[in-house]
């Protein structure tokens, strides 16, 4: 299960400025753990961050799951408990994410590489968005007869994506070797 402090932990740290002499910090200087890392490196860390998102996405999928089995009447608190510390997890590996491209942009100059975690993010968020669709029109007080057909293309654009994802994926781990 994905938590705050796992989350946090995905954050860049901040390193304190210097203290004037009223004793208050001056402003923080943000450091990125990855500044001077190796592209391997790098492409490792979107790999876990990968990692990090399925899990999210298994813990959101399991408390819809219990949600659904919850009633009448339903324990929405708890899913909606469930649906907050997701998109916590969600956000934080988002930045990380966001950050890597930005490196690989500018100052590593991998314009590839960039765009195949710009993908990455892209492909991310249309998973989520259908994900989050469907749990939405799985509802019990949302469901309809007519749902289906649209239900089973969602799935089906949910599959097509986790594909493409793998597919990013492995561009990403290609092209970096070749970087190299």
């Amino acid at each position: 299960m994905i938590t705050a402090e796992a989350a946090s932990e995905s954050t860049v740290p901040a390193v304190p400025g210097d203290t004037t002499a009223t004793g208050v910090p001056e402003r923080e200087e943000l450091v990125w753990p990855w500044k001077d890392a190796p592209i391997r490196a790098l492409v490792q860390r979107i790999h876990q961050l990968q990692a990090e998102r399925a899990q999210a996405f298994r813990r959101l999928e399991e408390g819809h799951r219990q949600y659904l089995s919850s009633g009448p009447p339903y324990d929405f608190p708890r899913y909606r408990s469930t649906v907050h510390e997701v998109t916590q997890a969600f956000a934080a590996a988002s930045r990380e994410v966001l950050a890597v491209e930005a490196e690989l942009a500018g100052p590593r100059a991998q314009p590839l590489l960039a765009s195949h975690v710009r993908s990455l993010q892209q492909l991310e968020e249309t998973r989520l968005t259908t994900v989050a669709l469907l749990q939405l029109m799985e509802t019990p007080e949302l469901t309809g007869q007519d749902d289906s057909l649209q239900m089973h293309q969602l799935k089906m654009k949910v599959i097509k994506t986790m594909e493409a994802i793998s597919e990013v994926l492995q561009d990403l781990r290609f092209d970096a070797e070749s970087a190299e």
